[in-house]
């Protein structure tokens, strides 16, 4: 297992000082790893524990944790134990099983790094498992990304020692050491697209191919060599963040596909990794181009896209506009989905600042209340002589139909005042007349 001590130190994963938590769950692969990672502990300066889940989907998984207890007693490693109910998960939340048990188990690990109580989860991964990774990305038609398969470390937290080493050598290395382990019995289900290839698939694939995991780690190789020149053609800042809306200027289409799909994965991926397939980076390109200014496309997980002048603007599932009567008035008041308003009455006017407008305070009248636009809304705009709708007035200042009815705006009517954090209608400007004035001073959520 020596390859494996190199492994650790060329690729970074263990750091003097560090306290890795190795997820055991009593199986073969997770007992060598705990075993070989205690042994090298000294070498390493670093503290090693172990971290059990029982997912309670098994009748003998309670009998999994117990021994596990007592090849840590044994062995003289700190263990901490937990139980999750992943059948229940998967019914509240209409997931499949093992995607539950996932879930349960990757949000135990996370609560441990964030409580200080581990630096860093050791996964028990090989090279079959990666494999076996490789194969069904393929096979369920991935691109180059899937077919990099695991790596090494991931998210700076997730660390596989064993990802170069075979099931074989972790055999030999149980056997000379005479560690006992459990076996899970659903390992035999070949109901399990994972367990099909194991057993199945891969056996018979190597009967013709022995040097299988090799050749697909080299394979491996060359797919991340590629990919990580691609990423690096990719342009810094290709698209604008702001809070949850992302907006992706139109020109960034006509990259290659091997660049603009990759920022398209990029940017949806801040919203959900689920259910997003290559049909949906086409249907965005072709919508990018080929729609109409103002329109909109639905994405899995209530993910919206609009196109919007020169840009195309994601935004997350949002709930429906908050119907809006306020009374203008003094002090704060919050329009939900906008963010804050803050009127305040001044009589000496300054210098406007960023996200606030000034206005005559005998100009507005007591009536006057907040909302939203509604047909036939008329407006002055500052400087003008003239009124226009203020659908007009929104086009010509490209204004996305998106936030157009979610703008709180000050009326007496129909005639339109002030438009939130926009621009003042002509006839409440101040003037060398004024005497008292409101300084209206916006924090918005709204992008």
């Amino acid at each position: 297992m020596e390859k494996v001590y190199d492994y650790i130190i060329k690729n970074q994963l263990i750091k003097p000082g560090e306290i890795i938590g190795v997820a055991c769950s009593g199986g073969r692969d997770s007992i060598a790893l705990l075993h070989y990672l205690n042994s090298i502990k000294d070498s390493l300066e670093c503290k090693v524990l172990a971290i059990n889940v029982d997912h309670c989907i098994r009748e003998k998984s309670a009998m999994d944790t117990i021994f596990v207890e007592d090849f840590c007693k044994e062995n003289k490693i700190k263990l901490y134990k937990f139980k999750v109910d992943a059948l229940k998960i998967a019914r509240e939340e209409g997931i499949g099983t093992e995607e539950a048990a996932r879930k349960a188990r990757y949000g135990v690990f996370e609560a441990l790094v964030q409580k200080g109580v581990v630096d860093k989860i050791a996964l028990a991964h090989h090279l079959s498992d990666q494999t076996e990774t490789i194969l069904l990305n393929i096979f369920r038609g991935s691109g180059i990304t899937g077919a990099k398969g695991m790596s090494p470390i991931r998210d700076g937290i997730y660390i596989r020692p064993f990802l170069s080493t075979s099931r074989e050598e972790i055999d030999k290395y149980n056997s000379d050491n005479v560690l006992s382990f459990v076996e899970d019995e659903t390992n035999k289900d070949n109901g399990y697209a994972r367990n099909f290839l194991r057993n199945i698939v891969i056996p018979m694939i190597k009967k013709h191919f022995p040097a299988l995991d090799k050749n697909l780690q080299n394979f491996k190789d060359n797919c991340t060599e590629d990919l990580e020149y691609i990423n690096s053609q990719i342009p810094k800042n290709a698209y604008i963040k702001n809070k949850d809306v992302i907006r992706l200027p139109i020109s960034m289409i006509q990259f290659p596909p091997a660049i603009i799909n990759r920022i398209l994965l990029e940017i949806l991926s801040n919203y959900t990794y689920k259910d997003i397939e290559r049909k949906h980076i086409n249907i965005i390109k072709q919508f990018a181009i080929e729609a109409k200014n103002g329109s909109a496309i639905n994405l899995p997980e209530g993910i919206k896209v609009y196109k919007e002048y020169d840009f195309i603007t994601f935004t997350p599932k949002t709930d429906k506009t908050t119907e809006l009567d306020y009374t203008f008035k003094k002090g704060k008041t919050y329009i939900p989905g906008f963010g804050g308003i803050r009127v305040v009455s001044s009589k000496v006017f300054n210098e406007i600042k960023e996200n606030q407008q000034v206005v005559d305070a005998f100009r507005i009248p007591e009536n006057a209340k907040w909302r939203f636009m509604e047909e036939g809304d008329l407006f002055k705009p500052f400087k003008s002589t003239s009124e226009r709708k203020l659908a007009d007035f929104f086009t010509e200042k490209k204004i996305p139909k998106r936030l157009r009815n979610n703008i709180p705006i000050l009326a007496n009517g129909k005639k339109v005042l002030l438009i939130a954090d926009v621009e003042i209608s002509d006839d409440v400007k101040v003037t060398d007349d004024s005497t008292e004035l409101y300084k209206i001073n916006y924090t918005k959520d709204l992008y």
